[in-house]
């Protein structure tokens, strides 16, 4: 996967955080991972900044879980 690409597919996004695609498919029906249907009713796609922004707001949680000690 290439971060000069604007939008990453299910399986860009399920290699880049070593999930499976169901549970990427998880995190985008949920709406913590923010992202667009386009063209068919499965078809989603994930905006490169979109995906960096969620890896930070992780990055964050998990600092505040080890501060509160429950890491």
């Amino acid at each position: 996967m290439s971060m000069n690409q604007r939008f990453l597919t299910i399986a860009d996004v399920a290699e880049t955080l070593n999930l499976s695609q169901s549970a990427t498919r998880a995190l985008l029906s949920s709406g913590e991972l923010p992202a667009i249907q386009v063209g068919g009713k499965r078809t989603w796609r994930i905006e490169a900044t979109e995906l960096e922004k969620y890896i930070e707001r992780q990055y964050q949680l998990t600092r505040e879980r080890i501060q509160a000690g429950k890491a």
